[in-house]
């Protein structure tokens, strides 16, 4: 891992530069109250003044409704227009936190982890990830929890993490990032020998155990604790569409005369009619069963499967929740059961 340093004119002009070559620029962006990601049309509407985003990155590779194939019925004939992966831009995701970078990790692991999700893969081949260090945390945060850290490098292609001095550490930790460096090294300079990032991170407590939460978990899945945790639940799926690593989604037909598009939207397995049968059968029936079914799919079904934890503690749900369920308290008292 190489470390340089770069200062906040130079990560400006650096931003103006890439936006130049016309590559769309995904980041934080505030509206009021509330910071959300976008794609800028300028570099001066990016903030990195933030505690979170409302929703996750995610949307650069898994956007909440896209378009799968075309189709043209003439008579008794079928013109397909498949997918094209040429007219995917090229993408900079820029002022993310890591616990957003980590969550691509966990969505690779999900899109590919039997046959490769062609358009998943895609986007993310044709996307870079410049994150942001975290010098704040509110009582949502809990990325140490679940394996992370303000600092953690895992899923970002460059960390910056910013000084008092109005500059970044830069951290170039992968191949695509060191790509990046080198077509823009002229914007970086060494990195100070005593730069210490711990004197700028944010201390995020543990608050679970969660190794010992994915331990339990098989042998507490007719427990009562998931009607009591469920019970304040109303299955809106705001959890679901703004996490990072959450992948549900659903096949749609958008059909009119002859023409028509497969399109793929974003689903969540806390609705009623995510499980129910065309027979009028639902196996998961109760709310209960549908918060059970999240955080085992998290913390059991996912380590088990694809060996990821599927959270990152970025507290986002507990943010969006309207009757706030707070996932890392109902996460703490799974531990102690």
């Amino acid at each position: 891992m190489e470390r340089k340093y770069i200062s906040r004119n130079s990560l400006t002009n650096f931003l103006k530069k890439v936006q130049s070559e016309g590559i769309s620029i995904f980041a934080p962006v505030s509206h009021g109250e509330h910071v959300d990601f976008k794609i800028i049309t300028s570099v001066d509407e990016i903030t990195v003044n933030y505690v979170q985003t409302v929703r996750s990155a995610k949307a650069v590779v898994f956007p909440c409704t896209e378009k799968l194939f075309s189709y043209r019925k003439e008579k008794n004939d079928v013109e397909l227009q498949d997918y094209n992966p040429d007219e995917l831009p090229e993408t900079l995701v820029f002022g993310l936190h890591p616990c957003d970078a980590t969550g691509f990790r966990s969505l690779g692991s999900i899109f590919n982890w039997d046959t490769p999700d062609e358009p998943y893969s895609e986007r993310r081949k044709r996307t870079t990830l410049i994150s942001l260090a975290c010098t704040q945390s509110d009582e949502y945060c809990f990325c140490t929890s679940v394996g992370g850290n303000p600092d953690n490098t895992e899923g970002s292609d460059i960390l910056l993490t910013p000084d008092k001095n109005n500059g970044y550490l830069a951290e170039i930790i992968t191949e695509k990032g060191n790509e990046w460096y080198k077509k823009y090294a002229s914007f970086f300079e060494d990195a100070p020998e005593n730069f210490r990032k711990e004197d700028f991170l944010v201390e995020i407590p543990v608050k679970f155990n969660v190794e010992e939460i994915v331990r339990k978990l098989s042998g507490i899945f007719e427990n009562d604790i998931w009607r009591m945790q469920s019970e304040r639940c109303i299955g809106c799926g705001a959890c679901a569409f703004v996490c990072p690593t959450c992948a549900c989604f659903d096949i749609q037909e958008n059909a009119q005369g002859n023409v028509g598009n497969r399109v793929r939207c974003w689903d969540s397995c806390g609705f009623a009619l995510f499980t129910l049968h065309t027979s009028g059968h639902n196996p998961r029936p109760t709310q209960s069963q549908r918060w059970r079914q999240r955080i085992m799919h998290k913390f059991s079904y996912m380590p088990e499967r694809l060996s990821v934890v599927g959270c990152t503690g970025c507290g986002r749900c507990s943010r969006a929740c309207p009757v706030d369920m707070n996932i890392s308290d109902n996460l703490k008292i799974l531990n102690l059961l």
